[in-house]
């Protein structure tokens, strides 16, 4: 799925994921592909990546995250 995490600065991350987890403030949050359409509020913590790559951690303040026909859009803090 296509992933992007966005700062008020600069784009940390754009690319695909076959996993996207998120610090939701009701807990940790995990999405894969075909999840169903969500918007929710993150509190601090790490957002973590499953690329071809290996995994990858990019640490948030907070922020919303959209999910949406297999694109993931983090807009932190």
């Amino acid at each position: 799925m296509n992933v992007e995490i966005i700062t008020p600065d600069k784009t940390l991350f754009k690319g695909e994921a076959s996993s996207v987890t998120v610090p939701g403030v009701d807990g940790s949050m995990g999405f894969l592909e075909n999840h169903a359409p969500l918007i929710t509020v993150l509190k601090a913590g790490d957002v973590r990546l499953k690329t071809g790559e290996g995994e990858k951690t990019f640490t948030v303040k907070g922020g919303v995250v959209e999910v949406m026909k297999n694109t993931v859009l983090v807009l932190a803090e």
